[in-house]
Formats: C-alpha cells, structure tokens, sequence
C-alpha cells in the first residue's frame, strides 16, 4: 500500500472536523486509513476513513 499519509502524521477531515492522527492502515479495506482522537470529555475514538476524505492537518 501506498499512503499519502503517514502514521503519527495529524489530519482532518475534508470539509472539517477534529483534527486526528493516523494511527494505522487497513490496505484491503476502501476506509483504509485509521484514526485516533480525543472529544470534548476526553473519550479517545477510533475511526476509519477513506484516504480520498482525509487532509494533513495545518494548525
């Protein structure tokens, strides 16, 4: 597989969204990139988005 992202690397969503880091890749799946971050209260979340979804994060 070849990610434009890297793990570790902070990204976000397309249109928005909280800013989250790669923590992973599933390259046989079409949300192939996972993600990690924490919420308002403090709860870390797991997610899984399609490359062509994600942006690097530029804060």
């Amino acid at each position: 597989m070849n990610s434009t992202f890297k793990k570790n690397q902070e990204v976000r969503q397309e249109f928005g969204g909280p800013v989250m880091k790669v923590i992973g890749f599933e390259p046989e799946l079409i949300e192939n990139v996972i993600t990690q971050w924490e919420d308002e209260e403090g709860t870390i979340i797991t997610g899984k988005f399609m490359e062509s979804v994600l942006v690097a994060a530029v804060e």
